[in-house]
């Protein structure tokens, strides 16, 4: 015991004095931090799309507006309406007032105007349901087409009462009448956690790859540079890589442990400036943070073990991701298949990925956070995964013992095992 806590003090201390380390961890906390006050000293209220009542936006004068109206570059539209149901361009003025009209004589003059970009788009009707709409480039964040819908929707409404002889506003205040629904959120909204929960799920995938390759990297430059045989003459070769494992998972929680507080705090005490704009990333459960913590440390023990392993199977470091790949595979796929099921938090799939230790790590905080889960459920998910951890960390051990004296062509993962249970 006393020998592991001299190798993960040791191992815990090379990341303390990596100034990548340190510098990185300060540079982005600070950062992250830095930018939650950033509402108290800048007024990006039009940017997230709140109302700020301050002395000086209500000192401003009717002069000012009036000359910001004027700087204000309005979007310019063509319309082609042989059948006069928009004869009245003031009507398409009031819906949208953020641009021009000009009325045309055919489709082709309109598709001209569009084209040579005298106009930004240009609408041609066809009759009280079908129009054309003319654009160069399409934008996803262009909604003519939605203000337009609704307008021609308003036409064939008035077309329709005038031929069958019914009085139209009378028709309207009946056929469209306001239906009032208000949501009552039983168990977890979805909608609102959502992007906490995606975060967090880059967040644990980026540990892995970046940490683990770390730890493989350490064990095969201690095999290329000849120290392990040393060091396995004093130290046992389970001290040795329970050692890495165990300081490479606290140095990475720390890391994000450190910058994930500044970001919540910093956002904490800034939260009605903001709005409550960034609830959706940083207004995070207690239980769900707690989760994310268990299940986060449980997945990075379970493949730091496989890529210490992994980099006791090679002698030159440039030969890990060779080795790795398969394992790399299999983070990769679990990556996208918790991110595509997210949205069926309580599907099968993620019911089964929630109980899988190479997956429970990410799929069950994001059923916690976004589904239905027992309790029964969160602990017989956490003991698998745990278990399965002493059992790779045993299987790691082995696999480095083995490896680690073995020099010359990397080490097939197949191979490595067959040795093992011969030598059992």
């Amino acid at each position: 015991m006393k020998r592991l806590l001299t190798v993960f003090e040791f191992e815990l201390m090379n990341f303390a004095k990596t100034k990548s380390f340190v510098i990185t961890t300060i540079l982005i906390a600070v950062l992250l931090g830095g930018l939650t006050f950033l509402p108290r000293f800048v007024d990006i209220s039009d940017l997230l799309g709140i109302e700020v009542t301050d002395d000086k936006d209500s000192a401003k004068t009717e002069d000012d507006e009036t000359e910001t109206s004027e700087k204000t570059k309005k979007e310019k539209l063509v319309i082609c309406d042989e059948s006069g149901y928009f004869a009245d361009l003031s009507v398409l003025g009031e819906a949208f007032p953020d641009a021009e009209f000009k009325a045309l004589q055919s489709e082709s003059e309109v598709k001209s105007a569009v084209e040579s970009e005298e106009a930004d788009a240009g609408f041609y009707i066809i009759d009280d349901l079908n129009y054309r709409y003319y654009v160069v480039n399409s934008n996803m964040s262009d909604g003519n087409t939605f203000i337009f819908d609704e307008l021609l929707s308003m036409v064939h409404k008035q077309v329709y009462c005038a031929q069958q002889g019914i009085d139209y506003e009378n028709f309207v205040e009946n056929y469209d009448a306001a239906v009032n629904g208000e949501i009552k959120v039983l168990g977890k909204d979805m909608e609102s956690n959502f992007w906490y929960c995606y975060a967090l799920v880059i967040v644990i995938f980026m540990i892995i790859i970046l940490y683990g390759v770390m730890i493989a990297t350490s064990v095969t430059s201690e095999k290329s540079n000849r120290a392990i045989e040393v060091l396995v003459t004093s130290v046992n070769s389970d001290c040795l890589l329970f050692g890495k494992v165990f300081a490479g998972a606290v140095a990475a929680f720390i890391q994000v442990g450190v910058i994930l507080a500044a970001a919540l705090l910093g956002y904490s005490a800034n939260h009605d400036f903001w709005g409550g704009k960034l609830d959706m990333l940083l207004d995070i459960p207690g239980s769900v943070l707690l989760t994310f913590a268990v299940f986060g440390i449980g997945g990075f023990l379970f493949y730091a073990f496989l890529y210490g392993a992994m980099g006791a199977l090679v002698s030159k470091t440039e030969d890990i991701n060779k080795t790795a790949g398969p394992l790399q595979m299999l983070i990769m796929l679990v990556y996208f298949v918790v991110l595509f099921q997210l949205e069926n938090v309580d599907g099968v799939a993620m019911k089964v990925c929630s109980y899988l230790p190479f997956s429970s790590y990410s799929a069950m905080f994001v059923r916690i956070g976004m589904g239905k889960v027992a309790m029964p459920e969160v602990i017989i998910s956490a003991v698998i995964l745990y278990a399965s951890i002493f059992f790779v960390g045993w299987l790691g051990a082995r696999i480095y013992r083995m490896g680690t004296l073995r020099y010359g062509n990397p080490i097939k993962l197949s191979n490595a095992l067959k040795s093992l249970k011969n030598a059992e």
